[in-house]
């Protein structure tokens, strides 16, 4: 059978997910009383909840004798690395552009990407039935775009074609025949990318994604380079040096068969398969034949842009919601999360009880943390920090950003204001169409941690943020924190409603009544600029008079709700994130306040 390998990357929320469901659907993938779910290849909880793709995951179709296997990407810049990786799988993509939207930072980082490996892409404009849609527009600044990536004439002769992947169709015209529904698309994969590429020789696969099933073990996913291979094969896995790392046998070859993955017998050069039955083999891996000797060159992945450290949670409550508590259990856990996910970077600090892990950006290291306390795990988390760099002459370098912002025209100042303290340059101001302005910044990520949030306050929720690493640059400098101290519990006990009623001048609380809380414990934010020691536990004192000034009722303002990615935009440097299965809870990294005195003056001593 012939065989066609596409991968659809674009910026995040372009609609990639929605069109490979109706691709799956017109295909005739699904029966047709199936019931199947929307944007059914975002399969994990995570997934599901928040509405966006993490990991990049490969489906089948067949279309007209031709098997299409169709690979679908995050379209997040924190998880470019799943983009970057996914790419040496496939002979053609498919760039979706937004109608209103354009190309944004992430569509420049994959078009780029696929670019330089030599791929021809296909562009579709995709929600030309949006009301604010500017197809010439896009269309244009879509060639501009592939023209400032050095794209070669080849592939500046991209072939377009307008649609929607919501309604299920595509044309060539943004006027044209909707009945066909998506069969333009199809029949152009078949006629403008190449039949899968495959070399002489045995068999030879590079591993690209991993993953472990509890049945089968471990499961690598790849493309076949060259051969064959069939189950009880004996394989050897060589790394990128290569060095045998092992040798072992094939127990079972999976190929994608629209959402299911069905067992077959033989696989073929060419092919996307998963094969198990190996224990070491990894991701960057070559699988093949003994008598192979060279390995197959991965392509290189950008480097990590921020640091975190993740420390084994030593506070008071340590424990009693969480059953992964132990340095071994995370140190492990880290480990074998680094090793399929190749942007992610652990290192182990020299006191055995804490690591830092490095990747892409806040959203993707989050992701971590919650997908870890799902399964049970306890660990406190530091403040993300950037990794520097240094040049030749020894200069500071630190990561700066593309920035991309749409903001409704009245809320303009106050974001320019904002992003100017954060040491941002500002490059653009264009109007992108209802009253909306694109302001593009190149801005450090020193200064970007954090600001998501607050940019939703400064513009009531309008406002759009997309970045993209840029560049390492000099250090911009020293720049603001955060304006406010915190209240810090002084005691251990349950909070009470009376005492915390009594301190809400203070400031916003972040707990509720009958929380635990413990000495050292962030339980509100301060007024002013210094830290407060606060005792909620402090109950009414009760006496056997009645008078009518004493009874006054307790009416508490509700607290602030600190989620992950908040608590770990908001706190300092001297401040943790303890995350256990059930609750989210900040503290200082000191919790003894005579200890933290003398860290305080220890530090001001060295500076």
């Amino acid at each position: 059978m012939k065989l066609r390998n596409i991968a659809i990357i674009a910026h995040v929320d372009h609609g990639k997910t929605t069109l490979v469901d109706k691709l799956l659907q017109q295909s005739g993938t699904f029966r047709e009383n199936q019931r199947v779910e929307e944007r059914a290849m975002d399969s994990n909880d995570l997934e599901k909840e928040r509405g966006i793709t993490i990991l990049a995951k490969a489906t089948s179709v067949v279309w007209k004798d031709t098997r299409v296997n169709i690979v679908d990407t995050p379209g997040h810049a924190d998880f470019g690395g799943e983009v970057e990786r996914i790419l040496s799988m496939v002979d053609g993509v498919i760039v979706l552009v937004d109608a209103a939207e354009g190309p944004m930072p992430q569509t420049k980082f994959v078009v780029g990407k696929a670019l330089k490996i030599g791929l021809r892409p296909i562009v579709a404009i995709n929600k030309v039935d949006r009301p604010d849609a500017r197809i010439n527009e896009v269309v244009n600044e879509v060639f501009d775009l592939f023209a400032a990536l050095d794209a070669t004439d080849e592939q500046l002769d991209f072939p377009i074609l307008y649609g929607s992947g919501r309604a299920g169709w595509m044309a060539s015209s943004p006027e044209g025949d909707q009945s066909e529904g998506l069969a333009p698309l199809f029949d152009l994969v078949l006629q403008h990318v190449p039949q899968a590429k495959t070399e002489e020789g045995p068999f030879r696969m590079l591993g690209t994604l991993l993953e472990a099933n509890p049945f089968l073990g471990r499961i690598i996913t790849g493309r076949i380079a060259s051969g064959t291979v069939k189950p009880n094969q004996t394989i050897k896995v060589l790394d990128r040096d290569g060095k045998v790392i092992e040798t072992g046998r094939v127990s079972k070859i999976l190929a994608f068969r629209g959402l299911e993955r069905a067992p077959i017998d033989v696989g073929e050069a060419g092919d996307i398969v998963s094969i198990a039955g190996l224990v070491k083999g990894t991701v960057a891996d070559t699988f093949c034949d003994p008598q192979v000797d060279t390995p197959i060159q991965a392509q290189p992945i950008d480097p990590p842009t921020v640091t975190m450290s993740f420390i084994v949670n030593d506070s008071p409550l340590a424990g009693t919601e969480g059953d992964k508590v132990t340095s071994r259990m995370i140190r492990d856990r880290l480990f074998k999360e680094a090793e399929g996910n190749v942007t992610l970077k652990i290192e182990e600090a020299a006191d055995k009880d804490s690591f830092y892990v490095s990747g892409r950006g806040e959203l993707q290291l989050s992701i971590l943390i919650e997908t870890m306390r799902r399964e049970g795990f306890e660990i406190a988390v530091s403040r993300p920090r950037v990794v520097f760099e240094k040049d030749e002459n020894g200069q500071l370098l630190e990561p700066v950003e593309e920035v991309v912002i749409d903001v409704d025209e009245e809320h303009s100042g106050v974001v320019v204001q904002k992003m100017s303290e954060r040491k941002a340059e500002m490059l653009e101001m264009r109007p992108s169409g209802g009253d909306r302005l694109r302001l593009v910044f190149h801005a450090p990520t020193r200064g970007l941690i954090g600001y998501q949030g607050e940019l939703l306050t400064d513009t009531r929720g309008t406002a759009i943020m997309n970045r993209l690493f840029k560049a390492y640059e000099p250090y911009k400098g020293e720049m603001p924190g955060r304006r406010n101290g915190v209240l810090i519990s002084n005691d251990k006990g349950e909070a009470v409603a009376y005492a915390m009623w009594n301190l809400e001048d203070r400031g916003p609380m972040m707990i509720e009544p009958g929380w635990k809380v413990y000495q050292g414990m962030i339980v509100g934010e301060h007024n002013r600029e210094n830290d407060l020691e606060v005792n909620v536990l402090k109950g009414k004192k009760l006496t056997n008079i009645r008078t009518t000034s004493k009874d006054e009722a307790v009416r508490l303002t509700p607290p602030i709700k600190m989620t992950l990615e908040r608590s770990l935009a908001w706190i300092q440097d001297d401040e943790l994130v303890e995350v256990t299965p059930k609750s989210i809870r900040l503290r200082k990294a000191v919790l003894d306040p005579n200890d933290r005195k003398r860290a305080e003056r220890a530090k001001e001593a060295v500076a």
